[in-house]
């Protein structure tokens, strides 16, 4: 039986991802910051639910302890992020940005799956075919960012993209120190959900697809990668 824990994955492409493992015979843990959110999401699906928050060390912790009791892990999808926005929904761009906004984007999206990653690395190598599944973004992409007419050319702010970049060099750098793991990002596509104020043009099953996809990654399967459900994005 393959264990899967998922950080925010009481909603969205969270739940979803779950929704799909838990069908495929995973045994997934719902992790998330809201433990009454975290404990009806787990209900509905037949999962199980562990309090996370990824910007706590003390909940990564202990959440990493309740696994490990259980009986360990052989997947984790670090999908928890955040996209702060201005007044009505817009984004920040670079004139309006501030050391802070920057600050608490990346405590997040790459302080936070470097803090999840640190504490169930022990679990992951005790698996006989571990996979992280690291959740970045079309926007992460430097060929993009300097492309005119691509999504990510377009896009005007700076923290989210690059928190997302820092994903993917970490991804990288991971994959390289851990060769016996299969470690990829993962790029959802514009899905809607919360994080983007429901502005997506796919759906949360549209976006799951990848995501459930690579985790489900054979030992001899890519790593050190950056895909979408269309295939190998360029860095």
């Amino acid at each position: 039986m393959t264990t899967t824990l998922i950080t925010g994955a009481n909603k969205g492409l969270g739940f979803e991802t779950a929704r799909r493992l838990v069908d495929a015979g995973h045994t997934v843990y719902i992790a998330s910051r809201d433990t009454e959110r975290g404990l009806a999401a787990a209900a509905r699906l037949g999962a199980r639910a562990v309090r996370l928050d990824v910007t706590d060390d003390a909940s990564v912790a202990a959440a990493a302890a309740t696994v490990e009791a259980d009986g360990g892990l052989d997947v984790l999808v670090n999908n928890a992020g955040i996209e702060l926005r201005g007044p009505d929904n817009t984004i920040i761009g670079a004139a309006d940005l501030t050391a802070e906004v920057m600050r608490k984007m990346f405590e997040t999206n790459v302080f936070g799956p470097v803090r999840v990653l640190h504490a169930f690395l022990p679990l992951l190598q005790r698996s006989a075919a571990p996979v992280v599944v690291n959740v970045s973004s079309g926007l992460a992409s430097l060929t993009g960012a300097a492309t005119p007419g691509t999504p990510a050319y377009g896009y005007p702010g700076v923290a989210y993209p690059a928190s997302k970049t820092a994903v993917n060099m970490i991804t990288v750098q991971y994959s390289k120190a851990f060769p016996n793991m299969r470690i990829n990002a993962l790029e959802p596509g514009f899905t809607k959900t919360d994080l983007n104020g429901n502005t997506g043009t796919q759906t949360v099953e549209q976006g799951a697809e990848i995501i459930v996809r690579m985790a489900q990654v054979a030992p001899d399967g890519p790593t050190g990668g950056y895909f979408s459900a269309e295939g190998t994005l360029p860095w």
